[in-house]
């Protein structure tokens, strides 16, 4: 093992600079000079907020015509993706728009964010990406903001015998100019902003700091620049850990819990200092509405809080001031965010007496995923070789893990000729005959409680890392191992509690066993018909005859040399593979030509791989013709020739490099697909 000297390693990875810069201090005039250079410092908690998150960029594409902003700050860039939030752009839209409304003044900074959603929808995940955001900007120059602290060094009464006083709610300094001339101040400084926000200074200090600036003003005879020599300003970095600026509120046994937690309470050992209890010097401002003034406080399951909690909640929403225990009305600059699941949501559209707070609120759904390739970066951010290195998770494992789960989301199509595993595909931007863009935004606006129901993603993670504990020993983790956790773990799943509701999880989860057994065959047939100069014969042949046929013209036999009709049975053999009707091949077969036509008129060449159905129907093909010629089945028998064993290890070889096998998975693929086509054939037998 390496020695470090730890005296090198930090001088060579620890900037002292960082440290001084983020605790710079300076008088009041300092401040006033930086606020005017700079006077975004002055922002309100909204306005920090939204500016955090469009400063990670955006990025804009249309989906369904309708043009969807994605921003970035949502993958978790901080955290390096930890808490990144997927596949739900459009509500995250909705969320970022609340806090455009607010950092505009227009209405909605006077309300609680609500999140809401089903259990493991990412609500915790959102608040956690702001709080953290938050911190990381109070450290960055653009985020950064300052509070202030008295100094007195004679140390005298009015500190309390201290010679230092911090703001307890971190205050702006410039709440500290009097009433009586803030409007001629913020017309002068306010002069040159043209763009962005203009200052604002709203309310007063806290009850101990304005207690301090009245001694003060007494002391020097109304002198307010005289008192400003005891105000040292200095930088405000936020910190959920040290309870600056971010607060987190849970709720506990109602016995053992007050509002006191929320708005700070008496110091008892301070009444003896301070003389009297309602000295605010002797006040403990440490509820969490004291310590998140200038950031944010999250209230988790805020439905579940008591009725003396939510009445203290209307007034740090709409008047945006909080009162604590003997003293006045207080001030506070803070976004409070709440979350939710849909059963408490449900008592408080029910209950009468939460009007006052029903109607203070910002509901933002935030669903479940509805889009399976967002679905699977759930599961790949905590499943990955990188993270698991000893067992090989096979190709399509997380797929159809992420298929099931939203499956369940899904509500069933109003339309007839439509699956819920056709509309799955559809959402994930699949094209299916007779639907466009029109036909699945329909889709999606018919389905008003979609993404609202359904399996969570924890249960997947759970299930997953059961599989990796039980099968991990044998090297790889395959669909059907996954699929055996999922569906024993429905008979204890706590929030499975109805017989309907669990046929109905069986029956989506042998929807995703079907699809993956036709997605396992694909690869291996894809695998078998690889042969990249038999795929390019059999096409030849195919648009010779196509071409003979539709210019009622003859083919040679490259055999015989002699001209005969175009054949028939080989052409359907191809078509029937992707359901070219008999009576849609007369137009299948016109199209193709057309395109051949249009290509030479271009002067470029017909390439099989151009047209998708047609390299399809090409592999299928010739898959049927090989599969009998490996003896494929024979693989299940044990006893397999020289020969044939050869053109296994092929397949295999093939499985591994185009498909991301491993010798394991590879093998248990062939198996599994070998034994589908002896069940097949003793069938027809």
């Amino acid at each position: 093992m390496a020695k470090i000297k730890i005296d090198d390693f930090m001088q060579s990875h620890f900037r002292v600079s960082d440290f001084t810069h983020l605790n710079w201090s300076g008088n009041f005039q300092d401040y006033i000079n930086i606020v005017s250079e700079d006077p975004r410092v002055a922002r309100n908690a909204f306005q920090r907020v939204y500016d955090m998150i469009m400063t990670f960029g955006v990025e804009n594409y249309t989906e369904y015509k309708k043009e969807i902003t994605r921003y970035t700050f949502f993958d978790d860039v901080i955290g390096g993706g930890k808490d990144a939030v997927f596949g739900i752009d459009v509500h995250l839209m909705k969320l970022v728009n609340f806090f455009k409304s607010a950092a505009m003044g227009y209405g909605t900074e006077k309300r609680v964010l609500l999140l809401h959603g089903p259990v493991g929808s990412a609500k915790s995940s959102i608040a956690r990406l702001l709080k953290k955001g938050l911190e990381h900007y109070s450290k960055t120059d653009d985020g950064r903001l300052f509070t202030f602290e008295w100094v007195d060094d004679s140390a005298p009464d009015i500190l309390g015998g201290a010679k230092l006083f911090a703001s307890p709610m971190h205050e702006d300094p410039l709440k500290l100019i009097p009433l009586e001339v803030r409007k001629k101040f913020l017309e002068e400084i306010n002069k040159g902003i043209k763009d962005g926000y203009k200052i604002n200074i709203k309310g007063e200090v806290n009850p101990a700091d304005r207690y301090i600036l009245k001694q003060y003003m007494l002391k020097y005879d109304g002198d307010w620049t005289k008192v400003m020599n005891h105000i040292r300003v200095k930088r405000l970095v936020l910190s959920e850990k040290d309870r600056i600026g971010i607060g987190t509120f849970q709720p506990k046994d109602e016995k053992n819990q007050d509002s006191t937690e929320l708005t700070g309470d008496i110091n008892y050992r301070k009444i003896a200092q301070y003389g009297s209890d309602s000295d605010p010097r002797a006040f403990n401002f440490d509820g969490e509405f004291n310590i998140a003034n200038r950031g944010v406080v999250e209230f988790i399951e805020m439905l579940k809080l008591d009725v003396a909690f939510l009445y203290d909640l209307l007034g740090a929403s709409q008047e945006q001031s909080i009162k604590p225990k003997k003293f006045a009305q207080t001030d506070i600059d803070e976004v409070i965010i709440g979350h939710t699941n849909e059963p408490e949501f449900r008592k408080l559209q029910n209950n009468e007496f939460m009007e006052a707070l029903r109607d203070r609120t910002v509901k933002i759904d935030v669903p479940y995923i509805t889009r399976l390739d967002q679905e699977v970066k759930i599961y790949q951010r905590d499943f990955n070789a990188d993270k698991i290195p000893h067992v090989h998770i096979a190709p399509h494992t997380l797929e159809m893990a992420a298929m099931w789960a939203v499956l369940t989301r899904l509500e069933e199509p109003k339309k007839a000729d439509l699956t819920k595993l056709q509309k799955l595909k559809l959402y994930n931007g699949k094209t299916l005959p007779g639907y466009n863009e029109e036909n699945v935004k329909e889709l999606r606006k018919e389905a008003v409680r979609e993404g609202l129901e359904g399996i969570s993603p924890r249960y997947i993670q759970d299930k997953l890392s059961n599989a990796l504990v039980k099968y991990g020993i044998t090297g790889s983790l395959n669909p059907f191992m996954v699929f055996n956790e999922l569906e024993s773990g429905l008979k204890h799943h706590s929030l499975v509690n109805a017989q309907d509701q669990l046929e109905h999880y069986k029956e989506m989860l042998a929807i995703a066993r079907q699809e993956y057994e036709d997605i396992v065959k694909n690869d291996v047939q894809k695998a078998i018909s690889l042969d990249e100069s038999a795929i390019e014969t059999l096409c030849a042949n195919y648009i010779d005859n196509v071409k003979a046929y539709t210019q009622k013209e003859k083919v040679r036999n490259k055999y015989s040399n002699k001209l005969e009709d175009a054949d028939e049975r080989f052409m359907r053999s191809i078509e029937e593979k992707i359901d070219i009707a008999d009576s849609r091949k007369d137009d299948f077969r016109r199209e193709i030509m057309n395109y051949i036509g249009a290509l030479a008129i271009e002067g470029k060449q017909f390439d099989y791989k151009m047209n998708e159905r047609l390299h399809r129907a090409l592999e299928l093909k010739l898959f049927e013709d090989q599969k009998d010629s490996i003896k494929l089945t024979s693989i299940i028998s044990k006893v397999v020739d020289k020969e044939t064993q050869e053109k296994i290890d092929i397949i295999k070889a093939r499985l591994i490099k185009n498909h991301g096998y491993c010798e394991i998975s590879a093998t248990d693929a062939l198996n599994y697909v070998a034994s589908i086509f002896a069940k097949g054939d003793s069938a027809k037998s």
